[in-house]
């Protein structure tokens, strides 16, 4: 049995396990709902392996995470693990909906404290708005009556703008997208280290940008085969993130009970400045390859839905990807229902959307997403 590995933040006691259970990419029946039967097995698996940070949200599955969650934390889970939530910073109108959002999903996950509550996706707007709310105030009070123990954020702007709420808050720590595709995106390398030195945790989404570093591509494949030691390319991306010592957790979105089994056995090999410079080469040469094939940087979150046309913004961006990827043209005849202007609430998505109109839908799959 691995025995998992385990790493501390400056401004929390606890013993953090290095791979976190991320709740956005449960199981689904064919109806679309969670299938919680197997979503409890994994849970409950991976917290008797050693996992011990479980990070859900209060969108997740269309509000349904937090609540399945919660069931999944009964009999005792609940004591053997950290949790963590986040208010829906878009949603906040008012200092009093922050205390509603939060009282509501105490309820929803049957606890009476969430351990580390995050202020959800910020950017610059949302986090202008929950400070002229007053959001420093609602953390410091529901730090001080114990509806939570400590206090964080989830990113998604630039650099800049990171550092500035970084500065702007005594933070116990920050979550941020963080991979080898990725170290100049978002926060990216600067603002992992600035964070770190300010003392703040370092939580790391999407490790796997979505489960595109879990593929086996081809070309890809064969630049990891030059490695001494024979791994996938999802322990390859894994440990990538774990070989920064400002990272506390790893989270994955795991779908499968196969993804919890191989992801707790990755943990052994997570340790901090453990790849070696040959092996830090063979990142940069797939980093390369991948980044001649991939056009619309997708991670497939869907923060990005619903669209106000309809449009399943995520799988238009994912065909139009794999069809650049296996070099194919494209049908003018099939346009997904991509309008020619797009006015969606999210910037990037209404300059990139227009570009996918006219790429196949009829492309045949890729091998199955591993994480």
């Amino acid at each position: 049995m691995t025995e998992m590995l385990y790493r501390k933040m400056k401004k929390a006691t606890p013993d953090l396990s290095i791979l976190g259970f991320g709740c956005m990419r449960f199981p689904l029946k064919e109806s679309g709902q969670i299938d919680e039967e197997k979503t409890t097995w994994m849970i409950r698996y991976a917290i008797d392996h050693g996992v011990n940070y479980i990070d859900t949200a209060y969108p997740y599955h269309n509000g349904e995470s937090e609540p399945v969650v919660g069931r999944a934390l009964a009999e005792g889970y609940r004591e053997n693990v950290h949790l963590a939530t986040k208010l829906p910073s878009w949603l906040i109108k008012s200092r009093e909906e922050m205390d509603k959002y939060l009282d509501e999903q105490l309820t929803r996950l049957r606890t009476d404290s969430i351990d580390f509550y995050l202020l959800h996706g910020l950017t610059q707007p949302f986090w202008e708005n929950l400070s002229a709310l007053g959001v420093t105030d609602f953390l410091d009070d529901a730090i001080a009556d114990e509806r939570i123990r400590y206090a964080g954020f989830s990113f998604h702007d630039n650099t800049k703008v990171f550092k500035e709420i970084v500065k702007s808050y005594d933070w116990t720590f920050a979550q941020i997208q963080y991979n080898f595709m990725d170290e100049h995106y978002q926060a990216g390398t600067k603002g992992l280290k600035y964070a770190a030195k300010k003392g703040l945790g370092i939580v790391v989404m999407e490790p796997i940008r979505g489960g595109l570093l879990a593929k086996e591509l081809p070309g890809i494949s064969e630049i990891w085969k030059k490695a001494d030691v024979q791994q996938t390319p999802a322990e390859w991306a894994l440990r990538w993130v774990w070989n920064h010592p400002e990272v506390t957790v790893v989270l994955s979105g795991m779908s499968a009970p196969e993804q919890v089994r191989q992801n707790v056995d990755l943990t052994e090999n997570g340790l901090p400045n453990s790849l070696t410079k040959a092996e830090l080469t063979l990142f940069k040469n797939v980093k390369e390859e991948l980044e001649k094939r991939i056009i619309i940087p997708c991670t497939g979150c869907k923060y990005c839905m619903p669209c106000p046309h309809g449009v399943s913004i995520p799988e238009c961006f994912e065909y139009y990807n794999r069809g650049h990827r296996r070099r194919r043209g494209t049908d003018p005849t099939d346009l997904f229902g991509v309008p020619r202007r797009c006015h969606g609430r999210h910037s990037k998505v209404r300059i990139l959307l227009p570009g996918v109109r006219g790429v196949r839908r009829e492309m045949p799959p890729e091998s199955p997403d591993p994480r």
